[in-house]
């Protein structure tokens, strides 16, 4: 994905998405396929042990899932509506500090076009993993999407 395009994503996302603003969760990587996303360590964010909230971890890591959605199948939301169907989340240890997403599509974009070009409504997994600065993995998650054909 060239600059001006990832660029356009991501501000394109922020402003859709007033909570993700709200917590302050930045863009680290965007491109076809993966996405990554920060978020910042803030004592209004925290939980009863002094780290992130579950709440805002999901966020999170839905966030980067969706940033995944509308880099790969930008040329593809004029005839498809994408939606979250279920999410599935562990949290492996106590995160501290700033977190980050780093989500990857599970199957191939050809693959779930190829669908959609055939009238189904295509379902795939996007795989987040949750983890500090240090490359400490807290949590992941596995949010299944689907593409949803308009109907004329």
């Amino acid at each position: 994905m060239d600059a001006e395009t990832a660029e356009m994503v991501k501000t394109g996302f922020l402003d859709a998405v007033p909570f993700v603003r709200h917590l302050g969760i930045e863009f680290s990587d965007l491109d076809h396929g993966t996405a990554s996303m920060r978020l910042t360590d803030n004592a209004d964010h925290h939980n009863h042990v002094g780290g992130p909230h579950a709440g805002a971890m999901f966020t999170l890591a839905e966030s980067a899932s969706g940033a995944i959605i509308i880099s790969t199948f930008v040329d593809q939301l004029d005839r498809a509506v994408p939606f979250p169907t279920t999410a599935e989340i562990s949290f492996l240890k106590v995160a501290m500090g700033d977190i980050t997403a780093k989500a990857t599509l599970g199957r191939s974009r050809d693959e779930i076009v190829a669908e959609l070009d055939e009238g189904k409504r295509p379902v795939f997994p996007i795989e987040v993993e949750l983890s500090t600065g240090d490359g400490t993995v807290t949590g992941k998650m596995t949010i299944i999407w689907t593409l949803k054909p308009n109907r004329k």
